[in-house]
């Protein structure tokens, strides 16, 4: 299962903010996501909440920060993973399968951190028209990420039907690959 926060974007200068649905701060200790660097079971440092029913939460960040420099827009985009806020019921249970599946969740929020860069790169706008633009690409983006998050669970029911969860990772591997010219260089 993964916890869809969003972070409000950042503007220097302009006073662009998502809905406060969307608005969270970055925590500090967020992990970058990286094609090398897949999640291991000690980056879940979190604890359930009472009742809570599933095995394992992913809670995965897509963070904007957009500027105008010299009356240009300039942006950047990241998918992050919040290890405090991320948790496994059981660690000592955990199997590889649950593990693997909580990543597809980060790798998703990787495609639609890739999707916002691919629209952010063609947006040549004066810095007076960025924040109602900027605010309803992202929300778009945002919305269509909050959907797929939804129908990966449910498709798969949280990972436990196989056939169903390799589809889903032939998918999104397929998508990052079609997005590669939008991968974060620096991440």
């Amino acid at each position: 299962m993964s916890l869809r926060l969003l972070a409000g974007a950042v503007v220097a200068l302009l006073s662009v903010s998502l809905p406060p649905v969307h608005a969270q701060t970055t925590p500090s200790a967020t992990l970058h996501w990286s094609a090398s660097r897949p999640l291991v079971l000690a980056d879940f440092q979190g604890r359930p909440r009472l009742g809570e029913p599933h095995a394992a939460l992913t809670s995965a960040t897509v963070v904007a920060q957009v500027a105008c420099k010299s009356n240009k827009f300039t942006g950047s985009v990241q998918a992050a993973f919040d290890p405090t806020r991320s948790w496994v019921r059981d660690p000592a249970t955990i199997t590889p399968r649950l593990l693997h599946h909580e990543q597809l969740h980060f790798d998703i929020a990787e495609v639609y951190a890739r999707r916002l860069r691919q629209k952010l790169a063609t947006m040549q706008l004066p810095c007076a028209q960025l924040g109602s633009v900027f605010e309803r690409v992202s929300n778009g983006i945002y919305a269509e990420w909050e959907k797929a998050e939804d129908r990966y669970d449910v498709d798969t029911n949280h990972g436990l039907i196989p056939a169903q969860q390799q589809a889903w990772d032939e998918l999104v591997r397929k998508q990052l690959t079609e997005l590669d010219a939008y991968a974060d260089k620096e991440g």
